[in-house]
Order: C-alpha cells, then sequence, then structure tokens
C-alpha cells in the first residue's frame, strides 16, 4: 500500500520536473533546481545532511548541495522519484512516513505556490488528519520562535498550542493551510489570523518553523 510520503515524493517530482530547473519556489532564493537538489542530499548524504541541524556542519552542506545543483536535472528528479538507496534510514517505510509525509508537502507547496496561477489543493481527509497529527507533535518545535502566544486551530475546533504567551494569536484554517503556516510560509497559507492587530502584524512577519 502507498503511503503518504511515497505519494507526496512522487508528486514532487512531477511538480519539479514540470516547473523546469530555474522555476521559482518559495524557499528563500532557491530556485526548483536548488530544491532538488536539497531533497537528494538530505536523503542520500548524512555526512553533509547533519548541517541542516548543526550550524558548524553548514558550510560543507552548502558544498555538497551545490556539487548535487550541479548534476543534470534530470537526474535529480530521477533520484527523487526512486527514493533514498537501501542503506539510508529513510529507505525504512515508518522512518520514511515519519520524517518525509510533510517534508515532501510542504516541498510541493513551495513549487506549486511560487506561481502566481496557483489554487488551494484540496486534501482527502485520512492525509488531513495525517498532516495534522504531525503538526499537533511538532507545535511547541515550529512555534518556539513566534514573538506572540501562538494557537493552531482546525474549523472542526480541535486545537495546538504552539507557543504560551501574550497577546495570543489564534490561526484558524485546514491541516495542510496550517501545516505551511507553522512552516514559515505565512505569506501563502490560506488561514484566518484572529487577535489584536499588531498581535497578527507581528506573527506574520515572525520567522516559524524549524
Amino acid at each position: 500500500m502507498s503511503t503518504h510520503a511515497k505519494r507526496e515524493r512522487l508528486l514532487l517530482a512531477d511538480l519539479l520536473e514540470s516547473a523546469g530547473p530555474e522555476a521559482p519556489t518559495l524557499c528563500e532564493n532557491w530556485t526548483a533546481r536548488d530544491l532538488a537538489a536539497h531533497v537528494v542530499v538530505r536523503e542520500r548524504r548524512a555526512d553533509a545532511a547533519g548541517g541542516l541541524l548543526v550550524k558548524s556542519l553548514a558550510p560543507r552542506l552548502e558544498r555538497v548541495q551545490a556539487e548535487f545543483a550541479a548534476k543534470p536535472y534530470e537526474e535529480l528528479i530521477r533520484l527523487i522519484r526512486s527514493g533514498p538507496p537501501r542503506m539510508s534510514p529513510f529507505s525504512l517505510k515508518q522512518i520514511d512516513e515519519a520524517s518525509n509525509t510533510v517534508e515532501f508537502y510542504v516541498h510541493s507547496e513551495d513549487v506549486r505556490r511560487a506561481r502566481p496561477d496557483w489554487s488551494p489543493r484540496e486534501l482527502d481527509p485520512v492525509f488531513a488528519d495525517a498532516l495534522w497529527s504531525r503538526i499537533e507533535r511538532m507545535a511547541r518545535v515550529l512555534g518556539r520562535k513566534s514573538p506572540v502566544g501562538l494557537v493552531l486551530r482546525r474549523p472542526d475546533g480541535r486545537t495546538a498550542v504552539a507557543h504560551r504567551g501574550t497577546p495570543v494569536v489564534t490561526v484558524v484554517g485546514e491541516p495542510g493551510e496550517l501545516t505551511m503556516f507553522a512552516f514559515g510560509r505565512q505569506d501563502v497559507a490560506e488561514v484566518e489570523l484572529e487577535g489584536e492587530k499588531e498581535a497578527v502584524e507581528r506573527l506574520r512577519d515572525a520567522k516559524l518553523g524549524v
């Protein structure tokens, strides 16, 4: 049975392929080529991927990622589609599902929403719940840099506290949109923000995410 992560992986590969290597993304100054290289390095070069979390290793990550970005774009797409090598922890279904479901969803939207004619993607309820369960577990990490109290709330009323403090801003939206907001894509997340005007503005300008 196909997992959420596997489905999102194939969707991301398709989107990157159709967009082309020089297409913009929502990832700062990254093009589609840069984003593709990031995905491949993260899964295939554990010796460099540590730079995603450890600042002292960041220069090595940048060098390795630049090397991969210089490869033929078609090769990068093929490596994303084929998935990680057998010796990679990401080759285990449980780790792939836990680590890549949100990763690939967000990066797919990074490609989609960088286009001027994008529209919200309708998610099936099972996948929406899968995203929500991960947001619930990660909420405190994703919201740790929030300058105000931050609560994430689904339309059905289920909530997750991402940051304690006052004043409080409540972000209301579907799980996919809350995911984009919590991962620092506030400008393109289709959500409603409830709270004091100044607090809302501060939250929109904050650097959220991991």
